[in-house]
């Protein structure tokens, strides 16, 4: 539909001097200040861990709204090699018809408010903003527009109903085929033009609260909750009051972010660790809060992973998010059901060996040769992660805290540090963990056994002791320090040939020199400087056209598969571990500068961190090279390995 334009070059005029005034108003000043010229990401996101909603950073029209803050609720029973039964999406297009004609692309200028989830854009006829409050413990997505015109909206399914709620303008609408509907509450009492109905359930009001509603779920009680939460404030004050929020939420920044992009990049971190948690309350069929996502949508990867959330996890408990960083190790404890690869692995466990549905259930991710992944790392990342909050201060309740499989404490114990235990193997003197799929989700048809996975369980064991320690567990603290000998051992046997660290105990030209192995030091397995130093040298066999480094010298020859042209870009992951390896040997002006280069392309992007960068432009992974690609933004190997960077 075209946008509204009033006639006469009075009337033009007026309409520019009120939009002018009403941007002003709405526009809050980013905290740090954006480069106009930047080149701006495709999509943003903002979600509040009930939810998440996309916007097209080009044209200010909205173009997801997810139920639940997750890709795939649950199993589906009917294709047990699928991913799941997908999240409700509600929105098609959602746009202003001030600032874009029928959901299309005008000119545009988007970003977020003071790096925060609150998304907003401006064009000639006014300014938007779009935001999932975290003082609103609902799936809610909040529209304002302050300008001329109204909203437009196609939604994703057919409506079937429509039911008015009061006098207050509420509506909840009902969809074909579609559990979830939605309770739509508008904000203020501003008259729209009259729209066409077919696209008109947003007309009328300037601002409007749009609220997922579960199946069963009284509207009454929802609208009741949205009342108390918006009190008696106009929607400039909540956006405000949220912003605030926010800001009180933040930990101080450490002394590392002097440099704007860095200030900038920090800050939008600290929010996407934020965004991408579940805060979704767990029930007799959902055990998911706390769950971390790998990537926010439209990520591939937007989904709860093991690896990521681990390392999402470490970066909240290092930077003070302590509250964050507990939910997180709630939910590796709480989730279920768990435990479903146990013929394959040998014995019960808790941690899921790939990644977890919405609803808590470990999905054991089935690849393209439709067999399963078995990444035994998991179990050692999240011992790890449990030691490096535990490092920051003792706490005995969330020890004590009862889950599926007794305490906390007994759960990492009996079902995650001894099954751990269970699958090592004996190698020259010492011993490894057996071949597994690893860290970068190698198919089950070519696991190996990956030096990252040794590494990963003695740091793992080493953390489990911290916390048998705290509850006076004498025999486990025996147990895991009588384990980590043979591993380190076997971490040396295995890994370390001709003087040089290795990706594999298997040879080949792969995993030789793997990116997984600037990490190692993190885990305080491979920290001999000599071996170290090698690492760093022959990493530039890794080296591509954009200037970073890419995760494995790829073997696929088949450009059909996937993993021939993923294993060509540049991974922002190991861009970050390089550096910190690189400060760690004492060569800090090459690692500052490294990290400098992806704090600026992050920056340049609204301060998103993206899973990789182009190197080898194709149909998968378009653009210029330098370019952001892949999942973006991305949570734990994006937001939390920078914000560890940043860390002294």
């Amino acid at each position: 539909m075209a946008s509204t334009r009033p006639p006469g070059a009075a009337l033009a005029a007026c309409a520019a001097a009120v939009v002018a005034v009403a941007v002003a108003l709405l526009f809050v000043q980013p905290a740090v200040a954006a480069d106009v010229s930047q080149r701006l990401p495709d999509t943003l996101v903002t979600g509040n861990g009930f939810g998440f909603a996309v916007l097209r950073a080009d044209s200010g029209a909205l173009t997801k709204f997810y139920a639940h803050p997750y890709a795939y609720e649950r199993a589906d029973p009917a294709q047990p090699l699928a991913e799941g039964l997908p999240t409700t999406q509600f929105i098609e297009a959602l746009w202003h018809e001030g600032a874009a004609s029928n959901g299309g692309t005008v000119a545009m200028r988007a970003h977020y408010a003071q790096q925060t989830q609150v998304m907003q854009w401006a064009s000639a006829s006014g300014a938007g903003t779009a935001w999932m409050p975290f003082g609103l413990a609902q799936p809610a997505l909040i529209v304002q527009w302050r300008g001329t015109g109204d909203w437009r909206v196609r939604w994703s399914h057919p409506v079937s109903a429509r039911e008015a709620m009061g006098a207050e303008g509420a509506i909840v609408l009902h969809f074909n085929g579609v559990p979830e509907s939605l309770l739509l509450v508008p904000l203020d009492a501003v008259a729209g033009s009259g729209a066409n109905p077919a696209d008109a359930d947003l007309a009328g009001h300037a601002a409007w609260a749009i609220v997922s509603l579960e199946p069963g779920k009284v509207p009454e009680a929802t609208l009741a909750a949205i009342k108390q939460w918006r009190g008696t404030l106009p929607p400039q004050a909540l956006l405000e009051r949220e912003l605030t929020d926010f800001e009180r939420w933040r930990v101080p920044m450490p002394a590392t972010t002097r440099e704007p992009a860095a200030r900038q990049v920090w800050r939008q971190s600290e929010a996407v660790l934020r965004m991408g948690q579940s805060r979704e309350p767990n029930t007799a069929t959902r055990h998911g809060n706390g769950l971390i996502v790998a990537s926010l949508p439209g990520g591939q990867w937007f989904t709860p992973w093991v690896r990521d959330m681990a390392w999402a996890t470490v970066a909240l408990a290092r930077m003070g998010h302590r509250a964050e960083a507990r939910a997180a190790l709630l939910a590796f404890f709480n989730a279920e059901p768990s435990g479903t690869m146990r013929m394959q692995v040998g014995s019960d466990y808790q941690v899921s060996v790939v990644r977890y549905f919405g609803d808590g259930a470990e999905e054991p991710f089935f690849t393209q040769e439709g067999s399963t992944n078995i990444e035994l790392d998991n179990w050692g990342l999240v011992l790890w992660a449990l030691g490096e909050y535990l490092r920051r201060g003792p706490d005995a309740a969330l020890l004590a805290s009862a889950t599926p499989r007794g305490t906390l404490y007994e759960s990492a114990r009996d079902f995650v540090m001894r099954p751990l235990l269970a699958v090592t193997e004996l190698v020259e003197g010492g011993r490894i963990v057996r071949a597994d799929t690893s860290i970068w989700e190698e198919h089950e048809v070519d696991r190996k056994h990956f030096a990252w996975t040794t590494a990963t369980a003695v740091a793992g064991l080493e953390s489990f002791v911290l916390a048998a320690q705290q509850q006076g567990d004498t025999k486990a603290i025996g147990e895991a320090l009588q384990a980590m000998g043979p591993l380190q051992r076997g971490f040396n046997a295995a890994f370390v040939r001709e003087g040089q660290l290795r990706g594999t105990l298997e040879p080949g030209i792969k995993n030789d020199i793997d990116g997984a192995l600037p990490a190692l030091f993190e885990f305080g397995v491979a920290r001999d400087r000599g071996l170290q130093g090698g690492v760093v040298e022959r990493m530039a066999a890794l080296k591509v056209a954009s200037g970073g480094y890419r995760r494995v010298r790829g073997t696929y020859t088949d450009p059909k598969i996937f993993e021939f042209w993923y294993e060509q870009q540049e991974f922002v992951f190991v861009d970050v571990a390089l550096a910190r390896l690189l400060r760690y040997l004492g060569r800090t002006a090459e690692g500052d500068a490294m990290l400098r280069r992806v704090l600026e392309g992050a920056a340049a992007h609204d301060g998103l961190v993206p899973e990789m960068l182009v190197s080898v432009p194709c149909e998968l992974f378009p653009g210029a090279i330098g370019d952001p690609t892949g999942a973006n933004p991305m949570v734990g190997y994006g937001a939390g390995a920078v914000v560890m960077a940043l860390l002294p």
